[in-house]
């Protein structure tokens, strides 16, 4: 069983940076895809940006220009970098891997975006 854990949320006033990592027990290699989810209270958990095998991005409308995925194969981790963030960023966000036909959840890290 692949865990992933989570790391870099926090609080910080809008307009600011913060930089999500996960990583993650074993290998990612031949994941099919890494990504970033995110959930606010009271809302469907959405895809915010996903990084597959080939290198291939896709963001949610809503971040970007803002925030960028990335992976790092050799250290098992996948990194967000948030930057102009908002108010309405606030979320939970989650690390998942896919790796066919399994998929992973990390646990979660909160963030917090308020003046």
């Amino acid at each position: 069983q692949v865990q992933l854990v989570e790391s870099g949320g926090g609080l910080v006033q809008p307009g600011g940076s913060l930089r999500l990592s996960c990583v993650a027990s074993e290998s990612i290699f031949r994941f099919n895809s890494m990504g970033w989810y995110r959930q606010a209270p009271g809302q469907a958990r959405e895809l915010v940006a996903q990084i597959r095998s080939d290198g291939s991005r896709n963001y949610a409308d809503s971040v970007k220009g803002r925030f960028t995925i990335s992976r790092d194969n050799a250290k098992n981790t996948v990194s967000m970098q948030m930057n102009s963030l908002r108010p309405e960023d606030t979320a939970v966000y989650y690390c998942r891997g896919f790796s066919f036909p399994n998929v992973y959840w990390g646990q979660g890290t909160q963030v917090t975006v308020s003046s």
